[in-house]
């Protein structure tokens, strides 16, 4: 296993995710000190995902063409640029520009170039391995940012603490070199693109895990933005917040990484649909006992063990069907879906709230697209797609 590479990409993922996850804990003194309502930063988060997630195939295209570390690097300077402009004072318009910016940048700078780079570079019978590890930077990377930016917040204000967040954010740029090994960079990739569109319009597994991972991006963003402001509203100390998806990101390393081990030995859409089922138990379970600081530690320990375990799993799927030359692309098309879910997650749980004071309705959509997402899993057919012989045929 290539190990500078799968060391490269945990760190680049532990940078953008960890950072990503922590927006969360902004949200309180941001809406209260510049008076603007919950929706205003919701949607800056929304518009973030949902940026993010439509410039992931055209980036995993180039990615997939020129080589993952050039992409990385242009990502890392847009990431940390948003995160910059999010911390200027203003009437919340900066939040949604900066939203779309670090969009932009986790776009190049995200999972989809990241575990391409990794699914190109690492043998076939190591691969699942080599993603798990890859992924679990980001859990790592959301374990030891929560409690950094939480102390940072408490030590220098959310609007400095964001400009060394900003600062951090740029050690992307070297790290990208070690993405290298991962593909390309003018070589053309042994499938040409419009074949591998046009094979993954036409299969029904495609659609259903795009569907599915939808889900998991309603999940994430609604639970990372917002479960810091639901504690708060239950009069829970706002360092509980930080701790809870600090226990979400410890625990993740361990989901992620078993994930990955199972995706080795059982059917990864089996592992996928029992993953989802049991998130919606976590949540239904959470909602029926009384809230404390020990149940919400126990709920962000059980969604922490289901959260991004997804992600492997996902783009193992991808890479034994249609193979590690476009993984990139069509990864990216993806996790398109998932940042349209988490678009939504994040902006309609800010609308509700404005609108209702309550999140009820979040937390009910939240069980029941888990559900769906576990059946949607079920018919997957995960073999390699059989393609016909490039070899001419031979008279009789």
């Amino acid at each position: 296993m290539p190990l500078f590479l799968v060391l490269s990409a945990a760190v680049i993922m532990a940078l953008t995710f960890g950072f990503r996850q922590s927006f969360g804990l902004y949200l309180p003194p941001i809406t209260v000190e510049l008076a603007v309502g919950r929706e205003t930063f919701a949607l800056g988060m929304g518009l973030m995902n949902l940026v993010w997630g439509l410039g992931a195939p055209l980036a995993g295209a180039v990615a997939d063409r020129y080589g993952a570390a050039r992409v990385a690097a242009l990502g890392g300077i847009f990431y940390a640029g948003g995160i910059a402009i999010m911390s200027l004072q203003g009437d919340g318009s900066h939040l949604i520009v900066g939203g779309v910016l670090i969009g932009c940048g986790l776009s190049g700078a995200g999972l989809t170039v990241v575990l391409g780079a990794v699914g190109r570079g690492v043998a076939p019978e190591r691969r699942s391995a080599a993603l798990g590890i890859a992924s679990v930077g980001g859990s790592i990377g959301q374990f030891v940012s929560l409690p950094y930016v939480h102390i940072l917040i408490e030590g220098f204000g959310w609007s400095d603490s964001l400009l060394l967040l900003a600062l951090t954010a740029l050690l992307i740029l070297p790290l990208a070199l070690g993405l290298r090994r991962g593909g390309g960079a003018g070589a053309e990739p042994s499938q040409p693109l419009g074949v591998a569109l046009r094979e993954a319009r036409g299969h029904r597994g495609f659609w259903l895990l795009t569907a599915g991972f939808f889900v998991c991006g309603f999940h994430l963003a609604f639970i990372g933005v917002h479960l810091p402001a639901y504690l708060a509203d239950h009069a829970l100390p706002a360092s509980l917040g930080a701790t809870a998806l600090a226990v979400v990101g410890f625990c993740n390393i361990i989901g992620t990484l078993g994930c990955g081990y199972l995706g080795g030995r059982y059917p990864k859409k089996t592992v996928l649909s029992w993953l989802y089922l049991l998130r919606s138990l976590a949540i239904v379970g959470f909602l029926l006992v009384p809230i404390s600081e020990l149940s919400v530690l126990v709920f962000a320990a059980a969604m922490g063990f289901l959260w991004l375990g997804t992600v492997p799993l996902t783009s193992g799927i991808v890479s034994v069907i249609f193979g590690p030359a476009c993984m990139s692309m069509l990864f990216g098309i993806v996790f398109l879906s998932h940042q349209v879910g988490g678009f939504l997650g994040a902006w309609l749980a800010g609308l509700f709230y404005d609108s209702l004071q309550s999140y009820d309705i979040m937390w009910a959509l939240s069980v029941a697209l888990g559900l769906l997402s576990a059946v949607l899993h079920m018919p997957i057919q995960e073999k390699p797609l059989a393609r016909p012989s490039l070899a001419p045929a031979h008279a009789a």
